[in-house]
Protein backbone atom coordinates (compact mmCIF):
# COMPACT_ATOMS: atom_id res chain seq x y z
CA UNK A 1 0.00 0.00 0.00
CA UNK A 2 1.60 3.32 -1.00
CA UNK A 3 0.97 6.64 -0.63
CA UNK A 4 2.83 9.65 -1.90
CA UNK A 5 2.91 12.25 0.70
CA UNK A 6 2.38 16.33 -0.50
CA UNK A 7 5.69 16.92 1.35
CA UNK A 8 8.08 15.91 3.79
CA UNK A 9 6.10 16.88 6.91
CA UNK A 10 3.10 14.00 6.15
CA UNK A 11 3.99 10.69 6.75
CA UNK A 12 3.75 7.71 4.36
CA UNK A 13 1.76 4.48 5.45
CA UNK A 14 5.71 2.67 6.20
CA UNK A 15 6.20 5.51 8.33
CA UNK A 16 2.78 5.38 9.95
CA UNK A 17 3.36 1.79 10.77
CA UNK A 18 6.50 2.27 12.57
CA UNK A 19 5.37 5.22 14.39
CA UNK A 20 2.26 3.34 15.73
CA UNK A 21 4.67 0.06 16.77
CA UNK A 22 6.67 2.87 18.64
CA UNK A 23 3.86 3.89 20.90
CA UNK A 24 4.46 7.75 19.31
CA UNK A 25 1.03 7.50 17.16
CA UNK A 26 -1.89 5.97 19.05
CA UNK A 27 -4.47 7.46 17.51
CA UNK A 28 -5.79 7.66 13.86
CA UNK A 29 -8.76 10.63 13.11
CA UNK A 30 -10.53 9.75 9.74
CA UNK A 31 -12.36 12.41 8.49
CA UNK A 32 -14.38 13.64 5.95
CA UNK A 33 -15.72 17.35 4.78
CA UNK A 34 -19.62 17.43 4.71
CA UNK A 35 -21.82 19.75 3.47
CA UNK A 36 -21.15 22.65 6.24
CA UNK A 37 -17.31 22.11 5.65
CA UNK A 38 -16.89 20.56 9.07
CA UNK A 39 -14.83 17.51 9.48
CA UNK A 40 -16.15 14.44 10.23
CA UNK A 41 -15.37 11.02 10.90
CA UNK A 42 -13.88 9.00 13.64
CA UNK A 43 -10.55 8.57 16.24
CA UNK A 44 -9.53 4.65 16.08
CA UNK A 45 -7.22 2.81 17.96
CA UNK A 46 -4.22 3.43 16.20
CA UNK A 47 -3.49 -1.08 16.28
CA UNK A 48 -7.20 -1.49 15.22
CA UNK A 49 -5.99 0.54 12.44
CA UNK A 50 -3.39 -1.03 11.22
CA UNK A 51 -5.11 -4.43 12.28
CA UNK A 52 -8.65 -3.91 10.77
CA UNK A 53 -8.69 -0.38 8.96
CA UNK A 54 -6.07 0.53 7.12
CA UNK A 55 -6.34 -2.40 4.29
CA UNK A 56 -10.37 -2.42 4.25
CA UNK A 57 -11.57 1.46 5.54
CA UNK A 58 -14.69 1.67 7.35
CA UNK A 59 -18.01 2.71 7.00
CA UNK A 60 -20.34 6.11 8.42
CA UNK A 61 -23.82 6.82 8.28
CA UNK A 62 -25.16 7.86 5.18
CA UNK A 63 -26.99 11.08 6.70
CA UNK A 64 -23.96 12.95 7.42
CA UNK A 65 -24.28 14.33 4.25
CA UNK A 66 -28.34 15.19 4.85
CA UNK A 67 -28.21 17.00 8.13
CA UNK A 68 -28.28 20.82 9.17
CA UNK A 69 -25.66 22.50 11.36
CA UNK A 70 -27.24 20.62 14.21
CA UNK A 71 -27.15 17.45 13.18
CA UNK A 72 -30.74 17.25 12.87
CA UNK A 73 -31.84 14.44 10.40
CA UNK A 74 -34.03 15.93 7.50
CA UNK A 75 -36.07 14.70 4.88
CA UNK A 76 -36.55 15.10 0.68
CA UNK A 77 -32.61 14.58 0.27
CA UNK A 78 -32.61 11.70 -2.48
CA UNK A 79 -29.07 10.42 -1.21
CA UNK A 80 -31.12 8.82 1.57
CA UNK A 81 -34.34 8.93 4.35
CA UNK A 82 -36.25 7.21 6.50
CA UNK A 83 -37.60 5.33 4.04
CA UNK A 84 -34.29 4.23 2.60
CA UNK A 85 -33.32 3.09 6.53
CA UNK A 86 -30.12 5.47 6.98
CA UNK A 87 -27.43 3.16 5.85
CA UNK A 88 -24.11 3.42 6.15
CA UNK A 89 -21.42 4.83 3.30
CA UNK A 90 -17.87 4.05 3.06
CA UNK A 91 -14.93 6.18 3.82
CA UNK A 92 -12.34 5.89 1.76
CA UNK A 93 -8.96 6.62 2.96
CA UNK A 94 -6.48 9.66 0.73
CA UNK A 95 -3.34 7.88 1.77
CA UNK A 96 -1.78 11.23 0.29
CA UNK A 97 -3.03 12.92 3.17
CA UNK A 98 -1.37 11.39 6.50
CA UNK A 99 -1.10 14.53 8.56
CA UNK A 100 0.40 15.12 11.74
CA UNK A 101 -2.30 16.68 14.26
CA UNK A 102 0.21 18.08 17.08
CA UNK A 103 -2.66 19.78 18.76
CA UNK A 104 -3.93 16.25 20.06
CA UNK A 105 -1.26 14.02 21.58
CA UNK A 106 0.17 10.79 19.83
CA UNK A 107 -2.60 11.64 16.76
CA UNK A 108 -2.24 11.89 13.02
CA UNK A 109 -5.31 12.65 10.57
CA UNK A 110 -6.63 10.53 6.90
CA UNK A 111 -8.78 12.72 4.88
CA UNK A 112 -11.61 10.44 3.15
CA UNK A 113 -13.32 10.29 0.23
CA UNK A 114 -17.29 8.83 0.38
CA UNK A 115 -18.59 5.82 -1.45
CA UNK A 116 -22.12 3.77 -1.23
CA UNK A 117 -22.06 0.53 0.03
CA UNK A 118 -21.36 -0.87 -3.92
CA UNK A 119 -18.34 1.54 -4.29
CA UNK A 120 -19.76 3.86 -6.00
CA UNK A 121 -18.62 7.52 -5.16
CA UNK A 122 -21.12 9.98 -3.29
CA UNK A 123 -21.45 12.23 -5.91
CA UNK A 124 -22.59 15.02 -3.73
CA UNK A 125 -20.17 14.80 -1.36
CA UNK A 126 -18.18 18.42 -1.37
CA UNK A 127 -14.81 16.55 -2.18
CA UNK A 128 -16.62 14.02 -4.98
CA UNK A 129 -17.79 17.23 -6.50
CA UNK A 130 -14.25 19.24 -6.50
CA UNK A 131 -12.53 15.98 -8.01
CA UNK A 132 -15.00 15.81 -10.54
CA UNK A 133 -13.71 19.90 -12.06
CA UNK A 134 -10.25 19.10 -11.56
CA UNK A 135 -10.86 15.92 -14.12
CA UNK A 136 -12.33 17.77 -15.93
CA UNK A 137 -9.48 20.15 -16.11
CA UNK A 138 -7.22 17.53 -16.48
CA UNK A 139 -9.02 16.27 -20.00
CA UNK A 140 -9.13 19.64 -21.39
CA UNK A 141 -4.94 19.72 -20.72
CA UNK A 142 -5.00 21.95 -17.32
CA UNK A 143 -4.60 21.56 -13.70
CA UNK A 144 -5.62 24.09 -11.51
CA UNK A 145 -4.03 26.03 -8.56
CA UNK A 146 -5.24 27.68 -5.63
CA UNK A 147 -4.80 29.67 -2.66
CA UNK A 148 -7.64 30.66 0.36
CA UNK A 149 -7.54 33.69 2.71
CA UNK A 150 -9.53 32.85 5.64
CA UNK A 151 -10.07 35.36 8.10
CA UNK A 152 -11.07 34.97 11.72
CA UNK A 153 -12.71 37.13 14.86
CA UNK A 154 -10.67 35.97 18.10
CA UNK A 155 -12.22 36.39 21.43
CA UNK A 156 -10.98 35.87 25.27
CA UNK A 157 -14.46 34.67 25.83
CA UNK A 158 -14.28 30.71 25.90
CA UNK A 159 -16.93 28.88 23.74
CA UNK A 160 -18.56 27.63 26.39
CA UNK A 161 -19.31 31.02 28.16
CA UNK A 162 -20.23 32.53 24.97
CA UNK A 163 -22.73 29.57 24.37
CA UNK A 164 -24.30 30.57 28.14
CA UNK A 165 -24.26 34.24 27.56
CA UNK A 166 -26.45 33.90 23.94
CA UNK A 167 -23.34 34.99 22.04
CA UNK A 168 -23.91 38.72 23.76
CA UNK A 169 -20.78 40.90 25.12
CA UNK A 170 -17.84 38.77 24.35
CA UNK A 171 -14.80 40.33 24.51
CA UNK A 172 -12.26 40.59 21.76
CA UNK A 173 -9.00 39.63 21.23
CA UNK A 174 -8.35 43.59 20.46
CA UNK A 175 -9.98 46.43 21.43
CA UNK A 176 -9.65 48.28 18.59
CA UNK A 177 -8.77 48.19 14.59
CA UNK A 178 -5.52 46.19 14.38
CA UNK A 179 -5.37 46.14 10.67
CA UNK A 180 -1.62 45.22 9.61
CA UNK A 181 -1.20 46.52 13.17
CA UNK A 182 2.32 44.89 14.91
CA UNK A 183 1.30 45.75 17.81
CA UNK A 184 -2.42 44.76 17.74
CA UNK A 185 -0.78 41.01 16.02
CA UNK A 186 1.87 40.99 18.61
CA UNK A 187 -1.25 41.00 21.73
CA UNK A 188 -2.58 37.81 19.91
CA UNK A 189 0.78 36.53 19.13
CA UNK A 190 1.13 33.48 21.14
CA UNK A 191 -2.23 32.13 19.85
CA UNK A 192 -1.17 32.72 16.00
CA UNK A 193 1.89 31.59 16.64
CA UNK A 194 0.47 28.06 17.73
CA UNK A 195 -1.58 27.98 15.10
CA UNK A 196 1.07 28.36 12.06
CA UNK A 197 3.73 25.46 14.37
CA UNK A 198 0.76 22.97 14.48
CA UNK A 199 -0.63 23.91 10.95
CA UNK A 200 3.28 23.67 9.52
CA UNK A 201 3.80 20.02 11.19
CA UNK A 202 0.35 19.12 9.51
CA UNK A 203 1.68 19.88 6.33
CA UNK A 204 0.37 22.80 5.62
CA UNK A 205 3.40 26.34 4.04
CA UNK A 206 2.04 28.73 6.13
CA UNK A 207 3.12 32.29 4.82
CA UNK A 208 2.14 35.24 7.39
CA UNK A 209 -0.39 36.34 9.80
CA UNK A 210 -1.70 39.97 10.30
CA UNK A 211 -4.20 42.13 11.72
CA UNK A 212 -7.58 42.91 9.94
CA UNK A 213 -10.02 45.50 10.52
CA UNK A 214 -12.56 44.06 12.88
CA UNK A 215 -12.25 43.54 16.66
CA UNK A 216 -10.13 40.65 17.50
CA UNK A 217 -9.56 40.12 13.32
CA UNK A 218 -7.09 38.40 11.75
CA UNK A 219 -5.92 36.69 9.18
CA UNK A 220 -3.05 33.76 8.60
CA UNK A 221 -2.15 32.95 4.83
CA UNK A 222 -0.99 29.61 3.68
CA UNK A 223 1.00 29.00 0.21
CA UNK A 224 -1.15 28.37 -2.80
CA UNK A 225 -0.94 24.36 -3.91
CA UNK A 226 -3.04 22.04 -6.27
CA UNK A 227 -6.87 23.22 -5.79
CA UNK A 228 -7.49 19.45 -3.69
CA UNK A 229 -4.63 19.78 -1.40
CA UNK A 230 -5.73 23.82 -1.05
CA UNK A 231 -8.89 22.69 0.10
CA UNK A 232 -7.84 19.72 2.56
CA UNK A 233 -5.65 21.88 4.23
CA UNK A 234 -8.49 24.98 4.13
CA UNK A 235 -10.61 22.30 6.49
CA UNK A 236 -8.41 20.84 8.33
CA UNK A 237 -6.84 24.74 9.33
CA UNK A 238 -10.37 25.52 10.18
CA UNK A 239 -10.92 22.89 12.53
CA UNK A 240 -7.73 23.07 14.47
CA UNK A 241 -7.50 26.49 14.59
CA UNK A 242 -11.05 26.15 16.75
CA UNK A 243 -9.38 23.41 18.84
CA UNK A 244 -6.34 25.26 19.92
CA UNK A 245 -7.86 28.47 20.90
CA UNK A 246 -10.48 26.57 22.51
CA UNK A 247 -7.74 24.88 24.67
CA UNK A 248 -6.28 28.11 25.76
CA UNK A 249 -9.65 29.57 26.57
CA UNK A 250 -10.61 31.64 24.07
CA UNK A 251 -13.14 31.31 20.82
CA UNK A 252 -12.97 32.50 17.24
CA UNK A 253 -15.31 32.59 14.78
CA UNK A 254 -15.32 32.20 10.71
CA UNK A 255 -18.49 33.16 10.46
CA UNK A 256 -19.12 36.00 7.37
CA UNK A 257 -21.25 38.84 9.51
CA UNK A 258 -20.20 37.83 12.98
CA UNK A 259 -21.44 41.41 14.34
CA UNK A 260 -22.58 44.77 12.98
CA UNK A 261 -18.10 45.41 11.84
CA UNK A 262 -16.65 44.16 9.42
CA UNK A 263 -17.27 40.41 8.14
CA UNK A 264 -14.84 37.81 7.47
CA UNK A 265 -14.07 36.86 4.08
CA UNK A 266 -12.32 34.02 2.32
CA UNK A 267 -11.13 35.24 -0.85
CA UNK A 268 -9.76 32.56 -2.90
CA UNK A 269 -7.31 33.12 -5.89
CA UNK A 270 -6.93 30.97 -8.65
CA UNK A 271 -5.05 30.25 -11.83
CA UNK A 272 -4.65 27.54 -14.67
CA UNK A 273 -1.22 25.89 -15.86
CA UNK A 274 -0.74 23.04 -18.32
CA UNK A 275 -0.79 19.36 -17.09
CA UNK A 276 3.57 19.78 -17.46
CA UNK A 277 3.47 22.97 -15.97
CA UNK A 278 3.75 25.73 -18.57
CA UNK A 279 2.10 28.90 -17.91
CA UNK A 280 -1.26 29.26 -19.66
CA UNK A 281 -2.72 32.81 -18.14
CA UNK A 282 0.26 34.51 -19.26
CA UNK A 283 2.50 35.97 -22.58
CA UNK A 284 5.47 36.04 -21.81
CA UNK A 285 6.50 37.57 -24.87
CA UNK A 286 3.47 40.84 -25.02
CA UNK A 287 3.72 40.43 -21.10
CA UNK A 288 0.32 40.60 -20.95
CA UNK A 289 -3.06 38.27 -20.31
CA UNK A 290 -3.43 35.41 -22.42
CA UNK A 291 -7.22 34.75 -24.23
CA UNK A 292 -7.44 31.55 -22.54
CA UNK A 293 -7.09 33.58 -18.96
CA UNK A 294 -9.75 36.26 -20.45
CA UNK A 295 -12.14 33.19 -21.12
CA UNK A 296 -11.48 31.80 -17.78
CA UNK A 297 -12.21 35.52 -16.15
CA UNK A 298 -15.23 36.15 -18.19
CA UNK A 299 -16.42 32.17 -17.57
CA UNK A 300 -16.68 32.70 -13.53
CA UNK A 301 -18.35 36.06 -14.17
CA UNK A 302 -20.54 34.72 -16.26
CA UNK A 303 -21.45 31.96 -13.86
CA UNK A 304 -21.24 33.70 -10.67
CA UNK A 305 -24.81 34.72 -9.40
CA UNK A 306 -25.97 30.64 -10.69
CA UNK A 307 -23.21 29.86 -7.75
CA UNK A 308 -23.54 32.25 -5.31
CA UNK A 309 -24.95 29.48 -3.02
CA UNK A 310 -21.92 27.51 -3.38
CA UNK A 311 -19.83 30.95 -2.44
CA UNK A 312 -22.36 32.14 -0.11
CA UNK A 313 -23.70 28.89 1.87
CA UNK A 314 -25.55 30.43 4.88
CA UNK A 315 -28.30 32.66 6.00
CA UNK A 316 -25.76 34.78 7.42
CA UNK A 317 -23.50 34.93 4.24
CA UNK A 318 -25.21 37.31 2.60
CA UNK A 319 -25.25 40.07 5.04
CA UNK A 320 -21.83 40.65 4.73
CA UNK A 321 -22.36 42.36 0.91
CA UNK A 322 -22.60 45.77 1.86
CA UNK A 323 -21.58 49.32 -0.10
CA UNK A 324 -17.80 50.06 1.02
CA UNK A 325 -17.39 46.75 2.91
CA UNK A 326 -14.27 45.31 0.92
CA UNK A 327 -17.04 42.90 0.23
CA UNK A 328 -18.43 42.75 -3.11
CA UNK A 329 -21.90 43.56 -4.35
CA UNK A 330 -21.51 44.25 -8.08
CA UNK A 331 -20.54 41.32 -10.65
CA UNK A 332 -17.40 42.64 -12.20
CA UNK A 333 -14.06 42.94 -12.72
CA UNK A 334 -10.97 44.88 -12.28
CA UNK A 335 -7.29 45.23 -12.14
CA UNK A 336 -6.05 45.36 -8.28
CA UNK A 337 -9.94 46.67 -7.55
CA UNK A 338 -11.10 45.33 -4.55
CA UNK A 339 -14.44 47.08 -4.92
CA UNK A 340 -14.98 44.19 -7.82
CA UNK A 341 -16.05 40.53 -7.36
CA UNK A 342 -13.45 39.72 -9.51
CA UNK A 343 -9.91 41.51 -8.89
CA UNK A 344 -6.90 40.42 -11.13
CA UNK A 345 -3.45 40.68 -9.47
CA UNK A 346 0.17 39.52 -10.12
CA UNK A 347 1.94 39.12 -13.49
CA UNK A 348 4.05 36.04 -15.32
CA UNK A 349 4.03 33.07 -13.38
CA UNK A 350 2.12 34.91 -10.18
CA UNK A 351 -0.94 36.27 -12.55
CA UNK A 352 -4.00 35.05 -10.90
CA UNK A 353 -8.02 35.96 -10.25
CA UNK A 354 -9.12 36.78 -6.75
CA UNK A 355 -12.61 36.16 -6.32
CA UNK A 356 -13.60 38.05 -3.09
CA UNK A 357 -17.23 36.77 -3.07
CA UNK A 358 -16.50 34.15 -0.55
CA UNK A 359 -16.92 34.51 3.22
CA UNK A 360 -14.96 32.46 6.28
CA UNK A 361 -17.88 30.47 6.20
CA UNK A 362 -17.70 28.53 2.82
CA UNK A 363 -17.59 25.13 2.52
CA UNK A 364 -14.21 25.26 0.36
CA UNK A 365 -14.67 22.19 -1.87
CA UNK A 366 -17.83 23.42 -3.26
CA UNK A 367 -16.66 27.22 -3.20
CA UNK A 368 -13.54 26.13 -5.53
CA UNK A 369 -15.32 23.46 -7.28
CA UNK A 370 -17.68 26.58 -8.33
CA UNK A 371 -15.18 28.63 -9.80
CA UNK A 372 -13.06 26.46 -11.25
CA UNK A 373 -16.56 25.17 -12.95
CA UNK A 374 -17.33 28.10 -14.15
CA UNK A 375 -13.65 29.45 -15.71
CA UNK A 376 -13.70 25.84 -17.26
CA UNK A 377 -17.13 27.10 -18.95
CA UNK A 378 -15.99 30.31 -19.85
CA UNK A 379 -13.04 28.38 -21.70
CA UNK A 380 -15.14 25.59 -23.95
CA UNK A 381 -17.71 28.57 -24.72
CA UNK A 382 -14.57 31.35 -25.18
CA UNK A 383 -16.55 33.40 -23.79
CA UNK A 384 -15.45 37.23 -24.26
CA UNK A 385 -14.51 39.10 -21.38
CA UNK A 386 -16.36 42.45 -20.83
CA UNK A 387 -14.17 45.62 -20.21
CA UNK A 388 -12.78 46.34 -16.95
CA UNK A 389 -14.61 48.21 -14.20
CA UNK A 390 -13.15 51.17 -13.77
CA UNK A 391 -13.61 53.44 -10.43
CA UNK A 392 -15.95 52.33 -7.53
CA UNK A 393 -17.81 49.02 -8.10
CA UNK A 394 -20.29 50.12 -5.52
CA UNK A 395 -21.52 52.75 -7.41
CA UNK A 396 -21.48 51.21 -10.62
CA UNK A 397 -24.35 50.02 -12.50
CA UNK A 398 -22.89 46.50 -12.95
CA UNK A 399 -24.97 43.46 -12.55
CA UNK A 400 -25.58 42.45 -8.57
CA UNK A 401 -24.53 39.72 -6.17
CA UNK A 402 -27.92 38.01 -4.89
CA UNK A 403 -28.78 39.81 -1.74
CA UNK A 404 -30.44 37.19 0.01
CA UNK A 405 -30.62 33.17 -0.13
CA UNK A 406 -33.46 32.56 -1.28
CA UNK A 407 -32.06 34.26 -4.74
CA UNK A 408 -29.47 32.83 -4.84
CA UNK A 409 -30.97 29.10 -4.28
CA UNK A 410 -33.74 30.61 -7.49
CA UNK A 411 -30.31 31.33 -9.58
CA UNK A 412 -29.13 27.76 -9.24
CA UNK A 413 -32.25 26.15 -9.25
CA UNK A 414 -33.02 27.73 -12.71
CA UNK A 415 -29.69 27.18 -14.22
CA UNK A 416 -28.97 24.92 -16.82
CA UNK A 417 -25.52 26.14 -16.89
CA UNK A 418 -24.79 24.40 -13.41
CA UNK A 419 -26.93 21.65 -13.72
CA UNK A 420 -24.47 21.13 -16.88
CA UNK A 421 -21.29 21.48 -15.08
CA UNK A 422 -22.12 19.81 -11.35
CA UNK A 423 -24.43 17.45 -12.08
CA UNK A 424 -28.69 17.58 -11.71
CA UNK A 425 -27.77 15.67 -8.68
CA UNK A 426 -25.64 18.20 -6.95
CA UNK A 427 -27.60 20.82 -7.94
CA UNK A 428 -30.81 19.53 -6.62
CA UNK A 429 -29.35 18.45 -3.60
CA UNK A 430 -27.74 21.77 -2.02
CA UNK A 431 -30.70 23.47 -3.67
CA UNK A 432 -32.65 21.28 -1.14
CA UNK A 433 -30.35 22.32 1.74
CA UNK A 434 -30.77 25.83 0.75
CA UNK A 435 -34.95 25.31 0.67
CA UNK A 436 -34.51 23.49 4.50
CA UNK A 437 -32.35 26.39 5.88
CA UNK A 438 -34.29 29.10 4.48
CA UNK A 439 -37.77 27.62 6.46
CA UNK A 440 -35.69 27.24 9.61
CA UNK A 441 -34.71 30.63 9.30
CA UNK A 442 -37.88 31.82 7.99
CA UNK A 443 -39.75 29.67 11.39
CA UNK A 444 -36.97 31.67 14.00
CA UNK A 445 -37.64 34.40 16.54
CA UNK A 446 -34.97 36.35 16.59
CA UNK A 447 -33.86 38.97 19.00
CA UNK A 448 -34.24 41.92 16.56
CA UNK A 449 -38.20 40.84 16.10
CA UNK A 450 -38.36 40.90 20.33
CA UNK A 451 -36.19 44.10 21.23
CA UNK A 452 -38.52 46.35 18.35
CA UNK A 453 -42.14 44.19 19.45
CA UNK A 454 -42.20 42.88 22.94
CA UNK A 455 -43.83 45.71 24.47
CA UNK A 456 -43.99 48.34 21.49
CA UNK A 457 -45.86 46.58 19.03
Amino acid sequence: MTAHPRNDRMLTVEALREEISTGNIDTVMLAFTDMQGRLQGKFIHAQFFVDSVLGHGTEGCNYLLTVDVDMNTLDGYALTSWESGYGDMEFLLDLDTIRRVENLPGTVMIQCDLALMDGTPVSVSPRSILKAQISKAADLGYIALAGTELEFVLFQTSFEDAWNQDYRNLVPANQYNVDYSILGSALVEPTLREIRRVMYAAGLDVESAKGECNLGQHEIAFKYADVLTTADNHAVYKTMAKDIVRARGGSITFMAKPNQREGNSCHIHMSLRGTDGELVFWDKESGTRTALYDHFIAGVLATMKDFTLFYAPNINSYKRFALGSFAPTAIAWGNDNRTCAVRLVGHGSGARMENRLPGGDVNPYLAVAAMLAGGLYGIENKLELEPELLGNAYRSDAPLVPSTMQEARDALAASSTARAALGDDVVDHYVHYADLEIAAYNAAVTDWELRRGFERL
